[in-house]
């Protein structure tokens, strides 16, 4: 083989290194080309930032104009819709969700949430106090009473709610790393003991690295604590899935409470035990469907898939468990706005093209199901449905979501009203 010279030898370096280069540029090109068509929804969609949320307030810690108007450099647009069209940026979630959820009014002032805070710290501080005691003393008589349930509901749902707890995941972590980082055996071990959650388990939750520790001990602490508020509805299974992205937020056991309440008022009649309020929303998606496409609601019922139990879990848990952790977020901050300006009762003819809406959630998901129209027209049973659903996590748009649910929301307005 013939030896290369000094020149020949720089040379072939330099056309591997040109060529290197090259590819590294295509590949950049073809990565930011994918990046970028999979981000441009969320780039069109500006989160309220910390700087503009702070700007919204007086010097007596009252939002402008009651929050409803929100003035920045792009022009006078307001507060909630801003929620609405775009989320809430992570660093701000802790405060403003409780405005969001009805925890603060609009237009409360700082001192006047102080003492909001300091009411509601001393009622959660209760009903934990309950729930010890009925833990430590025993008073199965007293709890009983507590309960619209049957006797036997109250220990299910204990055994339940600490099964859920230690069985939650950990995706959170790296969404509050305070929590995940910062906490020792020795802490997670204590607050495991003081809400029992070895109680009515024989889960070995002792192998389990602190922060899930932790985690599971404030699930127990919360839904034992709102099962005590709302005798009712108890714990069911799925509330947990609620609660999990709030304590990730909200890092105080009672203002996430509130918090947790605040949603429940929305998302309480999914858990009904008669079934009741899961059947009177399945009952709208299927009209929405009907409503906006015929052909596809005719082979739905042709497959005897009209009723849309097909999306059951989804409605079940607000699309926490196909959804990924932050896109939860999103769907539900944009929920809530809706929500907040509902009660707030501001007219609807001051949101242009689309109005907030209660029910926005079943638009989403009544519009996930006309997203998956192609493959649902295929399908040749009920089961192909459900397999198809059950195999959506991860490929669903959160922002392309939302925005064709406003889009039903506007071409069946008239539909609305009637539903």
């Amino acid at each position: 083989m013939r030896g290369l010279s000094g020149g020949d030898d720089r040379r072939q370096w330099i056309e591997l290194a040109v060529a290197v280069t090259a590819v590294g540029v295509i590949y950049l090109a073809v990565y930011r080309g994918s990046h970028e068509l999979l981000m441009s929804r969320r780039k069109n969609k500006h989160a309220l930032r910390p700087r503009q949320w702070k700007s919204l307030f007086t010097e007596e810690g009252i939002l402008t104009d009651g929050g409803v108007f929100f003035w920045s450099e792009d022009g006078g647009s307001k507060l909630l819709e801003k929620v609405r069209s775009g989320g809430v940026d992570p660093s701000i979630r802790a405060e403003v969700w409780p405005f969001l959820l009805g925890v603060y009014d609009l237009d409360s002032s700082e001192k006047e949430r102080e003492s909001v805070r300091k009411k509601k710290r001393k009622e959660y501080e209760m009903l934990r106090k309950q729930c010890q005691s009925l833990l430590t003393q025993g008073k199965w008589f007293d709890l009983l009473k507590l309960f619209t349930n049957a006797a036997a509901d109250y220990a299910d749902s204990q055994r339940t709610i600490r099964l859920d707890a230690v069985r939650a995941d950990d995706e959170w972590a790296t969404y509050s790393p305070s929590q995940a980082a910062l906490v020792s055996k020795t802490k997670a071990h204590k607050e495991a003991e003081s809400v029992g959650l070895k109680l009515h388990i024989t889960v070995d939750y002792e192998d389990l690295e602190p922060r899930r520790i932790f985690h599971a001990a404030r699930l127990v602490a919360i839904l034992e604590a709102y099962a005590m508020y709302d005798p009712e509805i108890g714990y069911c299974q799925g509330m947990s899935d609620l609660l999990a992205p709030i304590i990730t937020v909200m890092e105080k056991d009672d203002e996430a409470f509130w918090c947790f309440v605040g949603f429940m008022k929305m998302a309480r009649d999914n858990f009904r035990r008669d079934g009741t309020g899961i059947e009177r929303q399945l009952s709208i998606i299927s009209r929405i469907i009907r409503g906006k496409d015929v052909t596809l609601y005719r082979h739905l019922e042709k497959l005897q898939a009209a009723d849309c139990h097909f999306v059951y879990k989804m409605l079940m848990v607000l699309l926490r468990r196909v959804l990924s952790f932050e896109q939860t977020l999103c769907l539900w901050e944009v929920m809530w706005a809706d929500q907040a300006a509902i009660r707030e009762g501001i007219a609807e003819s001051d949101w242009g093209r689309s109005p907030p809406v209660d029910d926005l959630f079943l638009y989403a998901i009544a519009a996930c199901v006309l997203q998956q129209r192609d493959s649902i027209l295929e399908c040749s049973s009920m089961e192909d449905i459900i397999s198809e659903f059950n195999s959506m996590a991860g490929r669903l748009d959160v922002w392309k979501l939302l925005d064709d649910a406003h889009d039903l929301v506007v071409s069946l307005v008239t539909l609305h009203d009637k539903i």
